[in-house]
């Protein structure tokens, strides 16, 4: 009996000296408060919503330019494509272990073959692969010679 009574003494003792208190102290970086602020600002704004042009997915082609298995290479040749050719899409592609960079939305592959006798100075080995695309919008507008 004396036993149980001392584990009970003891284990209230216990139970009240590791009591904690409820306080919760948040550290944060100040600009988190600022970018809910604007977060908060832009869904508040009311407006007009613009809807932008839908993409298209189909098969078409696009250019192998560059790959590697060093990705700070392979984003370096992505930056120089980008500096060279800017109205191009570039797209990374990663299959275990290399690092391809293709470029283009085309849906023909004549269109992709004047990439490439375009930028074979620049970039000398070039492939092309037919995968799905972002098919580009077609000009639907009518000139006087088509009338």
């Amino acid at each position: 009996m004396k036993i149980t009574i001392t584990f009970i003494f003891s284990l209230l003792l216990f139970t009240a000296s590791f009591a904690q208190r409820g306080e919760v102290t948040v550290i944060k970086d100040p600009l988190i408060d600022s970018l809910i602020a604007k977060r908060s600002a832009v869904y508040k704004t009311p407006g007009e919503v613009k809807i932008g042009k839908p993409i298209v997915s189909a098969y078409g082609y696009r250019v192998q330019v560059f790959y590697g298995s060093d990705r700070r290479e392979v984003f370096n040749q992505q930056a120089r494509f980008k500096s060279l050719y800017p109205k191009y899409n570039t797209y990374l592609v990663y299959k275990e272990p290399n690092y391809y960079i293709r470029v283009g939305d085309f849906r023909t592959r004549l269109e992709a073959q004047r990439l490439m006798s375009e930028i074979r100075p620049a970039f000398p080995t070039l492939f092309i692969f037919r995968e799905k695309i972002n098919a580009p919008q077609l000009d639907t507008t009518t000139t006087d010679d088509q009338r």
